[in-house]
């Protein structure tokens, strides 16, 4: 097999002349002939003429590699060690992107004047519904569109260095090694930005917004069939380090991200299962699942695992150096980073027969679930995660209205959610969990049990006494709402809850109640244990119907079927 890598093979297509590639390696007991291919072939890029020294661009050799290995039938594009500098890489069906142990691929900058760079932005017709760098696929490192039977896998490295994140709109953002040296990325060209941006309903154009020739993500795929993602490290990955729209039947695993945006978003696609991978991403999402209309119609998220996962919000760069550094107030490093796992914000297809579990959560933002632009989220399991030092919500649950859909949207549901066995410390004291519909508009069906989480406290009366607006129609963040009145969880707009085996506390004292419960029905509780202080009421309840408690400490059993205005407990 080893001494198989060096050989040269002789590729014939049916009624021509045979082709020296001086570029095709098979196993040495492979035989062709005139009307069959090879099956199984290795293609080294070194052969096609790519230098791998990080400073040749090398985009025409990578290229050519995937084309000879597509156009045999199927093959494997080798990247052997070295550093291989290059523009836009474009995948194709049956064939596979092979990065060695010592190899990295990596994403060159721009020409000063962008007469040199990344593929241009094709046009969608969709974009007033979408942000630019989720409706854009070509303008990336890697990209494949209708494609099958397509893997990038091995040890190596993906270096988004020359990738813009999308805003500031720059040829590229700076690097963590820059930023801790003082040096800034090199600035767009006046021309290239002296059209006007004027944002539209939805957002579009926005300050996403990118010039041909400036790349924004690692990966990207759209419309695609039998994909995997394996074993390698994205490292400043741009936007997005891998975006995925309408993609079927995909395995991502045993990744290693550490990113300047999004870790890995997963849109609108079909029976997806993402395992053992770690996402480092503070400025943004982790692992996020969408469902865009970037494709011109609702497509759901539909029929996908998350497991075995690791998120965090770590500088940049020191997740994959194992330092592991939280803010030092460099410019451009966040004070709250992001990093969770997330359903939304992008919402227009829904969610449906999700399961997250056996996942960890490290100083970044908690777990998310939205669905703000008319569809439906149902159908999700949850269970077994364990979180520390997390800056906003540890459970965000957001039913809303943005709709950014086209007109005639009417607001979604939310509903056969069940979220188990979750452990949280350190949870930042602003925010309790939070669960929240729309006047008129419940969450609906609703399941918690096995959670414990500990708040870091401090909150004030003054705290206790807030009542935060609705703002159905904004963006879904739990720091839109400001200060929550209640330290454990806020529920508002939800009828058919349970909680089962719930134990919430703080670190330091608070002066708010573990729960708030506002048009609320239909809710049970069963062992509940929560610290609250001297004199604040454990539960208060404003306009619930059909609340029940049991079991309890220091909480009688009690049953209310009629209607409750505003009452403790």
């Amino acid at each position: 097999m080893k001494n198989s890598f060096m050989k040269h093979m002789v590729l014939a297509a049916a009624g021509a002349s045979a082709l020296v590639l001086g570029a095709c390696v098979s196993v040495s007991d492979v035989h062709t002939t005139p009307n069959t291919a090879p099956s199984f072939a290795y293609y080294d890029v070194k052969s096609f003429g790519a230098i791998g020294d990080g400073r040749a661009i090398d985009t025409d050799a990578i290229n050519k590699a995937i084309d000879a290995a597509n156009a045999a039938g199927g093959g494997t594009v080798r990247f052997s060690a070295g550093t291989y500098a290059s523009y836009s890489i474009h995948l194709k069906s049956n064939v596979t992107l092979l990065i060695d142990r010592g190899a990295t691929i990596l994403a060159a900058e721009p020409a000063a004047d962008l007469s040199v760079g990344y593929d241009a932005p094709e046009p969608n017709a969709w974009d007033p519904y979408e942000d630019f760098g989720h409706s854009h696929f070509h303008n990336s490192l890697i990209w494949g569109e209708h494609i099958e039977n397509v893997a990038i896998v091995g040890f190596g490295r993906i270096y988004g260095f020359g990738l813009s994140r999308g805003s500031p709109r720059s040829l590229r953002d700076q690097t963590p090694e820059e930023r801790a040296a003082g040096t800034k990325a090199p600035a767009t060209p006046k021309a290239a930005n002296a059209a006007p941006i004027v944002p539209g309903p939805f957002g579009y154009p926005g300050r996403d917004t990118l010039r041909a020739g400036i790349g924004n993500k690692a990966i990207s795929l759209r419309e695609c069939h039998n994909v995997t993602l394996r074993d390698f490290t994205i490292y400043h990955g741009g936007h997005f380090g891998i975006l995925a729209t309408g993609v079927d039947n995909f395995t991502i695993d045993n990744l290693r991200i550490d990113t300047n945006r999004d870790g890995m978003d997963i849109n609108s696609c079909y029976n997806v299962h993402v395992s053992n991978c770690s996402v480092n991403s503070p400025i943004d999402d982790g692992i996020c699942l969408k469902s865009d209309y970037a494709l011109g119609g609702v497509r759901a998220c539909e029929n996908i695992t998350i497991t075995n996962c690791h998120v965090s919000g770590f500088n940049e760069g020191t997740f994959l150096n194992d330092t592991f550094r939280r803010n030092s107030g460099m410019p451009g490093v966040p004070s709250s980073p992001i990093g969770r796992i997330k359903l939304g914000t992008e919402g227009s297809g829904g969610y449906k027969n999700i399961a997250i579990s056996n996942c960890t959560f490290d100083y970044c933002c908690g777990l998310a679930l939205e669905e703000v632009d008319g569809a439906s989220l149902e159908d999700v399991s949850i269970s077994n995660l364990t979180m520390r030092d997390i800056t906003n919500s540890a459970i965000y649950i957001r039913l809303g209205s943005r709709d950014r859909s086209p007109p005639g949207v009417v607001p979604g549901v939310l509903r056969r959610v069940s979220i188990s066995h979750v452990v949280a410390s350190n949870v930042d004291p602003r925010f309790s969990s939070i669960i929240e519909g729309i006047p008129g508009h419940d969450i609906e069906g609703l399941r918690l049990s096995d959670i414990r989480i500990v708040y870091a406290g401090g909150g004030t009366k003054d705290d206790a006494a807030l009542d935060p607006k609705e703002d159905e129609k904004g963006y879904p963040e739990p720091e839109r709402m400001g200060h929550i009145p209640a330290y454990g969880f806020f529920v508002r707009h939800v009828k058919d809850v349970s909680f089962r085996d719930i134990d919430v506390s703080y670190a330091k004292d608070d002066a708010r109640p573990a729960f708030i419960l506002k048009d609320v029905s239909d809710a049970d509780f069963d062992h509940i244990k929560a610290g609250h202080a001297d004199g604040t009421p454990t539960f208060v309840l404003k306009e619930v119907s059909g609340f029940a408690i049991r079991n309890s400490p220091g909480i009688p059993d009690t049953r209310m079927d009629q209607p409750v205005t505003d009452g403790k407990l």
